[in-house]
């Protein structure tokens, strides 16, 4: 089993399309209601896709929080901060060996910006 696709919801399609667009991802599914991008794979491998689909009733604090791992975090969180894209945080090494910077997209998701590295599939307290 493989998690390849996720999809969150937005208030204003629109305005998340771009956002998700200046994070990198390419868009190649749109319709009035729905949205679905490929996620760019530095492995080479088959990419991940994420989508949106319209919710005009969407709370705007959700409990929804979407991460991308970057391999070149603080680089593209400077470029997206030069992009005028507001960052809740910048990176900052966590107790749990990852690199994190957190924002919110136009809806309210949570978005982080991460590092991991090895320590995503193999901290040194992963389970035998």
């Amino acid at each position: 089993m493989r998690l390849n696709q996720v999809t969150a919801s937005a208030r204003d399609l629109v305005a998340s399309t771009a956002f998700y667009q200046a994070l990198g991802l390419r868009l190649i599914v749109q319709t009035d209601h729905y949205v679905r991008f490929e996620c760019p794979d530095s492995d080479g491998g088959e990419p991940a896709t994420f989508s949106l689909h319209l919710d005009p009733d969407t709370a705007g604090v959700t409990a929804t929080s979407v991460y991308f791992e970057d391999d070149d975090l603080d680089a593209t969180v400077e470029r997206l901060k030069a992009g005028g894209l507001a960052f809740d945080s910048d990176p900052v090494d966590q107790t749990w060996l990852w690199r994190e910077a957190w924002l919110r997209d136009p809806s309210g998701n949570r978005v982080c910006l991460y590092r991991a590295g090895e320590a995503r599939r193999f901290p040194p307290w992963r389970l035998g």
